[in-house]
């Protein structure tokens, strides 16, 4: 999506073609296509479907762009979506008559909930409105990485809150992806200054407090391992005999035996 977008604000002629840009948005796209490697299941109906989809949105966000920025339209964010949101509604509601009207019934909304219905309807028109005004401030390829991060969050989320396992292959994809978007928001002149403002930092902290640094470390390499061999364990990349967890308990539940007795 990313690259579409970029590619369709060239041609487009909404922006400048820079082979720097492409270098970092295509970093953010390799990351993402690492993590999502072991989630293919190629299906031809779905892949079309994809493509035409990131095609439409690709031209749809570049052409809100342009009716943001462009020096023809210049217009204000809430005023585009005046114009553009009444041909959405007309779009969805001759699908959803052809497609959904005929099989729904009043009991299907009501099983739904009004309030559901009208809390869903509300957060979509301020998504909208927050969708235009980032367009405006920034660019449409910018919205575009803005969901880059959001997908990041909610895999955190889904694995702290649902506790989803993922793979070390995915996290390393993900790593990847935050890491060009890191790059592409400060460039390497920020983040090198960033870095030795770090070091320098790091290394003061050391001088003042050198115990808990080794411990802060220690920690921190404690942690890095636990997440990899937890990835790696839920992953199913090592067979069911190597599982550590039953020996584990049978040497906790030995200790805590005599401790009782």
């Amino acid at each position: 999506m990313p690259i579409a977008v970029l590619l369709t604000s060239w041609t487009m002629r909404v922006s400048e073609p820079s082979l720097k840009t492409l270098g970092n948005v295509s970093l953010i796209v390799v990351g993402v296509i690492i993590a999502s490697f072991g989630e293919i299941k190629f299906v031809l109906t779905g892949f079309l479907f994809q493509c035409g989809g990131i095609v439409f949105e690709a031209i749809r966000l570049v052409m809100v762009q342009r009716l943001l920025s462009a020096s023809e339209f210049k217009m204000d964010p809430l005023v585009s979506l005046y114009y553009f949101a009444p041909a959405c509604a007309i779009m969805n509601g001759i699908t959803a008559l052809i497609l959904e009207v005929p099989k729904m019934t009043l009991m299907d909304i009501e099983r739904v909930g009004y309030f559901t219905l009208f809390t869903n309807a509300m957060i979509a028109f301020l998504l909208n409105v927050s969708v235009v005004f980032l367009i405006g401030k920034t660019s449409s390829l910018v919205m575009t990485l803005s969901g880059v991060l959001k997908d990041i969050l909610l895999v955190l989320c889904s694995m702290f809150i649902f506790r989803d396992p993922v793979s070390p292959l995915q996290a390393f994809g993900y790593s990847v992806a935050l890491c060009g978007l890191v790059y592409y928001k400060l460039g390497a002149d920020k983040l090198k200054e960033y870095v030795g403002n770090g070091q320098r930092s790091w290394a003061d902290y050391g001088v003042r407090h050198p115990a808990l640094r080794r411990v802060l470390v220690i920690g921190m390499v404690l942690m890095t391992v636990f997440v990899l061999l937890g990835g790696i364990t839920f992953s199913g990349a090592l067979p069911p005999g190597y599982d550590p967890t039953p020996y584990a308990k049978g040497k906790i539940d030995e200790v805590l035996g005599k401790t009782g007795s």
